[in-house]
């Protein structure tokens, strides 16, 4: 079974919330508390959430559904394309179209254009047409594959959504909930957990957390699924991106501690510098402070 460990989920960042300030009233019983004006999640509950989120996702892909994993924000982009691609589902990583699920049927016309546009390519019809026409149609092409690649083979509605970031894709929460499709969530402390089906508590904002928690989503569908792709290559693309700098095995063992964990400190592979440089909240400013927030848009 697909697992999260303490030590995996503090070395991600997962517990790190958002500035005190910045809240929201209904994540209180999954906040452990704050330090230096940050909230910290409670990873007892994240550990808690995340198994009964997976035994739902288990559920959905033995009767037969399947998992459409939703991140546009920068940071997430990678991490759900590759969690959606080796568990072999779907993903939207760029934008939102309005009515992706609601107006299910305008969006199959367009995958149908985007089709119609790839045979073409494949098949050289745009280097026997005129050079800006051929221009015209390979731009179309690329905006449709940005928007739509990830869904153009999806067969029809998707059993339920994996999102990244509540606040981000509202839209895509409140076209799920109104077509009554389940919807699973990574939930930092600003948002509304109550919005989704599966609340996991943890932070949306962080590259390893993000990658930590929907791959684990991506292997509990491939436990499910094994046995019926036995033979069949899986597919697996890792993207190449930058991440931020791991908490220092100190600081694991201070916030293992926090939870009641005993997690020894390991030491590091090569001499550690003269100055130590305090990464724990070198990578709670990356992803909190205000004026860096519209680089991820």
């Amino acid at each position: 079974m697909a697992q999260l460990t303490m030590r995996e989920l503090l070395e991600a960042g997962v517990h790190f919330g958002h500035p005190t300030r910045k809240w929201h009233p209904n994540m209180k019983k999954y906040i452990y508390g704050a330090r230096n004006g940050i909230h910290i999640i409670d990873l007892h509950k994240t550990v808690e959430m995340f198994e009964i989120a997976q035994r739902a996702v288990k559920d959905i892909v033995n009767s037969g559904g399947h998992i459409l994993f939703v991140g546009t924000k920068k940071q997430a982009r990678d991490a759900i394309k590759e969690a959606a691609l080796r568990s072999r589902q779907y993903y939207i990583t760029h934008r939102w179209l309005g009515g992706t699920l609601t107006n299910f049927r305008t969006i199959q016309s367009r995958v149908r254009r985007l089709k119609e546009l790839e045979r073409m390519i494949q098949e050289g019809e745009l280097d026997r047409i005129p050079k800006k026409e051929a221009a015209k149609l390979r731009k179309e092409y690329e905006k449709l594959e940005r928007n739509l690649g990830g869904i153009k083979d999806m067969p029809g509605l998707p059993s339920a959504l994996f999102i990244v970031d509540l606040k981000e894709e509202h839209t895509a929460v409140a076209e799920a909930n109104r077509l009554g499709i389940t919807t699973i969530a990574i939930v930092d402390t600003n948002c509304d957990p109550d919005e989704v089906d599966y609340p996991i508590p943890g932070n949306d904002d962080a590259i390893r957390a993000i990658r930590l928690i929907a791959g684990r989503i991506a292997e509990a569908i491939i436990e499910e699924k094994q046995l019926e792709w036995q033979g069949a290559e899986v597919v697996e693309e890792i993207p190449t991106v930058e991440e931020e700098a791991p908490l220092s095995p100190e600081q694991i063992a201070e916030y293992g501690k926090m939870f009641g964990e005993e997690i020894e400190a390991e030491s590091p592979a090569s001499n550690p510098s003269e100055e130590v440089v305090d990464r724990e909240w070198e990578l709670m400013r990356r992803h909190r402070l205000e004026d860096l927030e519209e680089d991820y848009r």
